[in-house]
């Protein structure tokens, strides 16, 4: 897979003086939170960063210098509103990866702007709704419902979802119902604070009485999941199995419970890309390599590797727009996206975004990515349970599942 090609960083949230561009230049923007103590995703936007400093010298994007600009959206509404704002004013080509649950706030304003959105991380449902949204994974609806699945072969008979008292938590029980009801596994809702240091009630309620064929599955954020694991690990099920989402559990979450010696020896994890451990990401970690001003950039975060692919997609569909001798821009990279031509960047099955390729789905029709990859803990590692990618297009839609 080839590296990016150049890009220019300019970070923080300046406005627009500080996004003035050239005629030779194009600008794009990050944004993540940093600095909430819950939801921090710094490595998304110092990615951002790396990426540009790594292949700025590498002769520019089809003769351009592509400027970065990263935001911190502070997991606020206001927060999101600001960044997206801050795109507007710069006239951004497009914002590319970032991280934010309040897609209610941001993309309006986008749209309005006709600034197109490329590979969210996933968390609302205007990313999977809006046109000028070009999601590369299945956010949550895919994981949930793959980690569903992903139970249902496990040979679980009930299923406790431990999830964040939200309304975005809210929607994650109807997909996980979807995977479960073939098989007939009853299905637990366990609410759960957003910010806690004591998940010791919520893991009681969803261990339940320990019964042979429990599983819980986690899908808070990796901070609150390693705090439910601390009150999971002192209430010592015998029975329950846990299984989580990327994300919730990620390798640095292993690592820092215990490895194959801590609550998640064994457990099941359902992600939208092969492991970290994957040659297909030999690629990021020499980008994420170099300096990053003091940022430690984690390969194994669903995040960043995220903004990694869709970083890629953009690379890809700026060839293309170049090759058919068009200028590069928020109008012609729409049109590319929109053309149904496939961009495939060697880590997700080919991705398109054409009318052909909607989801049946009137709540995330663009939600065209509907594979997963199931993977275990072992030997303290995330590893692949099984080779290749599941399709798990019928739970999000509703409909039977294949024969």
């Amino acid at each position: 897979m080839a590296l990016l090609p150049t890009l220019f960083s300019a970070s923080a949230c300046g406005g627009p003086a500080d996004a003035s561009t050239g005629s030779g230049e194009l600008t794009v923007m990050t944004w993540a939170p940093a600095g909430t103590g819950t939801a921090d995703r710094p490595g998304m936007t110092a990615l951002a960063e790396a990426i540009s400093r790594d292949i700025n010298g590498k002769g520019g994007l089809n003769g351009r210098r592509l400027r970065v600009l990263t935001c911190n959206e502070h997991n606020t509404p206001a927060g999101a509103t600001a960044c997206a704002q801050q795109a507007v004013d710069a006239k951004a080509t497009a914002v590319i990866g970032s991280y934010s649950q309040f897609g209610d706030n941001f993309m309006p304003i986008l749209e309005r702007a006709g600034i197109p959105l490329v590979g969210g991380y996933g968390l609302s449902t205007p990313e999977f709704s809006s046109p000028l949204s070009y999601p590369v994974d299945g956010g949550m609806p895919a994981l949930i419902g793959g980690s569903g699945r992903q139970l249902v072969d496990a040979g679980c008979r009930t299923v406790s979802l431990v999830r964040p008292d939200t309304p975005a938590g809210d929607n994650l029980l109807g997909y996980l119902a979807n995977a479960l009801k073939p098989a007939g596994i009853k299905l637990l809702d366990v609410k759960a604070p957003e910010q806690s240091t004591d998940y010791t009630a919520v893991a009681r309620k969803a261990i339940g009485k320990d019964e042979p064929a429990n599983c819980l599955t986690s899908a808070l954020g990796a901070e609150p999941t390693g705090n439910l694991l601390d009150s999971y690990r002192r209430l010592g099920p015998k029975n329950t199995r846990i299984a989580s989402v990327i994300g919730s559990v990620q390798q640095s979450v292993v690592d820092s419970t215990g490895g194959d010696n801590g609550p998640l020896a064994g457990a099941y994890v359902t992600s939208w890309y092969p492991p970290e451990s994957a040659k297909i990401w030999d690629a990021l970690r020499s980008v994420a390599r170099t300096d990053s001003a003091g940022v430690t950039i984690d390969v194994a975060d669903p995040g960043v590797q995220t903004t990694w692919v869709a970083y890629e997609v953009f690379r890809q569909a700026a060839e293309r727009v170049a090759a058919a001798g068009r200028t590069l821009n928020a109008k012609s990279l729409t049109a590319l996206l929109d053309s149904g031509d496939q961009m495939d960047v060697g880590i997700t099955p080919p991705l398109s975004w054409g009318t052909t390729n909607m989801l049946a789905s009137t709540e995330s029709p663009r939600l065209v990515n509907t594979w997963v990859t199931y993977q275990v803990v072992k030997g303290g590692r995330l590893t692949l349970q099984q080779p290749g990618f599941v399709d798990v297009r019928w739970v999000l839609t509703g409909s039977r599942p294949p024969a």
